[in-house]
């Protein structure tokens, strides 16, 4: 076992005596050692419950003869960090993530890994982890929360920030915001909706790390329980077959999961993050892929933030195994998964039992999937927007740019009342270099969507939505600003098009307009530019490449010239 190195010898007798002052017996020194990357936290309410969760995951690692060492991550809670200097922080945290379950994993050389998680950038960092240890390894996600309900309406994270948009335009009183509060966030849990956490959990399970129903089964439920206890059990059988994620991780895995999220309807965040994963497994993953993928599968699943249908909802209709099974004809069904069985395998008992909640292929809520990529003379490299989201009135967009370089600029003046109907809200400098950590705009897009804006207001950044946006909105513009991208070169006034059907993002200038503007063009210095953020500016890569950091610094002379 990959563990002996630090069990066994005359010259590991310090090791032992170390392994036994933390409980170990001689008898388990002939077990698989096994590693739990927990992000409990109290910040969280994804996580807050994971100190409880961990407990049946220990359970089944024991019950199947393993030993299990529990270490913790960091987790950022973007509810809490939106609309501050503490977006920020909240992308580049993946990149932590993944590094420190790298060091605890090294370092102890553990046999195996459970890497129980539930959270946005959480998720995506500890899958980046097992890709490049590339040791046996099981994805626990927390579950969904329950959702709030304020009388006869279901509330979420959605609701209470489209509120701050209802009461600055009068549609809302302080009294019922203050309401809304009191009901929004009514358990432990993901938020409730097909939000990035959740998706990200789907797309776990779709790409065979999580085991069936996993993504969907509750925080609060007895289900999710079990589930965890099987997959502690579960890990210890993978390191006894040397199952790696390298075996599962395959370009047909990758698929699997990107059709499950056109499916689902899911957040865009989810093309930064399959695309860091891939990094990590040296799988290509152009983006092209998701616009080919998202075209040719039907949007089956009308979730919330833009539908009616929370994650309760698609457990007790069966989960992702059922949405799977009636895709049968889009995926790889021969893709291995964690259980050691197929995908097919996995769903072949599978039912669908409330066809509202998962709608059949042949009577969908969209004939196509979620994600939709759009280039042009605005994304060279490609933008990314979720279709499902956006009204069939607002698909195609034409109207003047209004350019703010931050989020605050924008939000200053959408809460001010200075946007009009027909306008394109530009949001730049927003970018992984940008910002730097290409932040949520969240806030944003919900004041908008509250002030009843969103058919009539576009918006377009290189920075990127957290999972409840809704409205036509294109992220993950690139090249971004801070790297000389065209969207640089963009002055109030200038019309922008927005075609999402024929996948266009164009601005009405030449290709010369453009590239004189970008002559006199010169960077803005990153906002905060010290500590771990100086660090994450230097290497990291653009959106087309999920915002991955690279081996070597990714600027120019005049970029750190200008700093």
């Amino acid at each position: 076992m990959r563990s002996d190195i630090v069990k066994f010898g005359v010259e590991r007798a310090p090791h032992r005596a170390i392994w036994k002052c933390l409980g170990v017996t001689d008898e388990d020194f002939n077990k698989p050692f096994i590693g739990i990357a927990n992000s409990f936290t109290e910040l969280v309410p994804g996580h807050m419950h994971l100190d409880k969760l961990v407990e049946y995951v220990k359970a089944g690692i024991r019950a199947a003869g393993g030993v299990p060492f529990e270490f913790n991550t960091i987790a950022i809670c973007d509810g809490l960090a939106m609309g501050h200097k503490g977006m920020h922080y909240s992308l580049p945290s993946r990149e932590i993530i993944a590094d420190s379950i790298e060091v605890m994993a090294e370092a102890y050389n553990f046999d195996g890994l459970v890497l129980l998680t539930n959270c946005d950038k959480i998720t995506p960092g500890m899958i980046m982890a097992a890709a490049r240890l590339d040791i046996p390894a099981i994805v626990v996600t927390g579950g969904p929360m329950l959702s709030g309900r304020y009388g006869r309406r279901l509330i979420d994270v959605t609701a209470i920030f489209e509120a701050i948009g209802e009461y600055s335009s009068g549609k809302m009183s302080l009294e019922e915001l203050r309401n809304l509060e009191e009901y929004a966030f009514p358990s432990c849990g993901s938020c409730n909706g097909m939000y990035t956490a959740n998706t990200m959990a789907c797309i776990a399970e779709a790409m065979g790390l999580s085991l069936p129903g996993c993504a969907t089964a509750l925080a609060v439920s007895s289900k999710k329980a079990r589930i965890a206890k099987r997959s502690g059990e579960r890990i210890v059988e993978m390191v006894k077959e040397d199952l790696k994620p390298s075996i599962i991780l395959k370009r047909e895995a990758f698929e699997n999961a990107i059709v499950v999220d056109a499916a689902l309807g899911g957040s865009t965040n989810a093309v930064l993050h399959l695309k860091a994963i891939a990094e990590e497994v040296g799988v290509d993953l152009p983006l092209e892929v998701f616009d080919k993928v998202s075209r040719s599968v039907p949007h089956i699943c009308d979730m919330r933030p833009s539908g009616p249908h929370d994650m309760e909802d698609l457990d007790a209709a069966g989960g992702i195994p059922a949405v799977m099974s009636i895709l049968r004809d889009k995926i790889h069904l021969d893709a291995l998964t964690v259980t050691g069985k197929s995908v097919g395998e996995n769903i072949k008992d599978a039912k669908v039992y409330d066809w509202e909640v998962i709608k059949p292929p042949s009577n969908p809520v969209h004939r196509e999937g979620g994600i939709a990529i759009l280039f042009g003379n605005l994304a060279p490299r490609g933008a990314v927007t979720k279709v499902t989201a956006i009204s069939p009135k607002a698909l195609v967009f034409k109207g003047p740019a209004r350019v703010f370089d931050s989020e605050e600029e924008a939000m200053k003046a959408i809460l001010n009342k200075d946007i009009n109907p027909g306008d394109v809200i530009v949001i730049r400098y927003e970018g992984p270099k940008g910002g730097p950590g290409m932040r949520e705009m969240l806030s944003p897009t919900a004041a908008i969507v509250g002030m009843g804006l969103s058919e009539s207001v576009a918006m377009v950044t290189d920075g990127r939505f957290s999972g409840a946006t809704r409205g036509p909105c294109i992220g993950h513009v690139s090249p971004e600003a801070a790297q000389g991208g065209p969207i640089a070169a963009l002055r109030d006034g200038d019309i922008i098009y927005i075609d999402v059907p024929g996948r266009k993002l164009n601005a009405e200038l030449s290709d010369d307009e453009i590239n004189r503007r970008l002559k006199s063009w010169k960077p803005k210095p990153p906002r905060i530019f010290k500590g771990y953020l100086r660090r994450y500016w230097y290497f990291v890569h653009s959106a087309d490449r999920g915002g991955v950091l690279g081996r070597q610094p990714q600027f120019s002379e005049l970029e750190v010239n200008n700093s």
